[in-house]
């Protein structure tokens, strides 16, 4: 048996936001019954996401453990651990640390909060001498309309040509942002610490967040390429399911996205196309088994996908 193979394999984990509208308990449950390794909350206004007493017990219960949390950057979490971008980055790295996370996922700063873009990246290694959680820069995407494109972060949506030492590659955002997902890795190298799988056709300022091999991303290249290269990191499965029609069908939709994400790092890296998709398959190119359309995202995903209006500056 080669090293490679001997090599124990990227633990998979489920993001507590792809099991909405459900909530975060009914995530450690799904993930307990469909056999991923762990799960990453998602911050979120549902208290049990914020409650790092009810986390454990959570992830004790159901023997799942807490592997990342989702720092709460979204338009919608605004006032979730208060208004001050800092302290919710010191919020999230003190859950993470009781609860033993390895990861916390965080968004570059949007350009209206000035102040916390300009310290940004001198801020964020400041905290990282403080703590052995990682702090892994999430990439985003610009808004585009009437050929003109609009990026609401700063200093950029794209964290690859920046100085962070740890990012999160998320292949929807990917798709949303026309880059090659395969090139932003093999530059990234070492400082990719975190992967969003998830797929997408690229249709403008959607951030679809599909079941892997339902869209037109390299999601089974890259998992081949990171298993073969020793990744050391997380792959986190963060996929909308609030279009399913039944409890059976997320679950379907979640399992197949496991199979996926196992059967990819298990592969050869061959340079070769996708493996084999699982039973129960994808539509063609990011449609649903039923044909439809992703629609606007749930409170998981919003990302200014489809907000096109901006908030107040607190």
């Amino acid at each position: 048996m080669s090293q490679a193979d001997s090599a124990p394999r990227p633990l998979v984990a489920l993001s507590t936001a792809s099991v909405y509208p459900d909530r975060t308990p009914d995530a450690f449950e799904v993930a307990a019954r469909l056999g991923y390794d762990g799960v990453e909350v998602m911050v979120t206004p549902d208290a049990v996401s914020q409650d790092v007493e009810v986390l454990r017990r959570l992830a004790d219960y159901h023997s799942i453990p807490v592997l990342a949390v989702h720092a709460p950057c979204l338009l919608i979490t605004q006032r979730v651990w208060g208004r001050d971008p800092w302290g919710k980055l010191v919020r999230a790295r003190e859950v993470a640390e009781q609860l033993g996370a390895r990861v916390v996922v965080v968004h570059p700063p949007f350009r209206w909060q000035r102040d916390y873009a300009r310290d940004f990246g001198t801020g964020l290694a400041r905290m990282q001498q403080e703590t052995d959680v990682l702090f892994a820069v999430e990439n985003m995407f610009p808004l585009r309309a009437r050929g003109a494109e609009v990026a609401p972060y700063a200093p950029s949506w794209n964290p690859v040509p920046m100085d962070y030492p740890h990012v999160t590659l998320d292949l929807s955002h990917t798709a949303v942002s026309g880059s090659d997902a395969l090139a932003m890795a093999d530059e990234l190298g070492g400082r990719l610490a975190h992967v969003h799988l998830a797929d997408g056709t690229g249709v403008p300022n959607r951030d679809e967040h599909l079941v892997p091999g339902r869209g037109s991303q390299p999601c089974a290249p890259l998992l081949r390429r990171l298993a073969a290269e020793d990744y050391q990191g997380l792959v986190v499965l963060e996929v909308k399911t609030f279009r399913a029609p039944t409890q059976e069908a997320r679950l379907a939709d979640l399992a197949e996205a496991l199979e996926f994400a196992r059967v990819n790092l298990a592969a050869p890296d061959t340079g070769a196309g996708p493996a084999a998709a699982s039973p129960g398959g994808a539509g063609p190119h990011g449609a649903s088994p039923d044909g439809a359309t992703p629609g606007p995202a749930g409170p998981g995903h919003d990302h200014l996908a489809h907000g096109s209006v901006l908030p107040s500056r607190s």
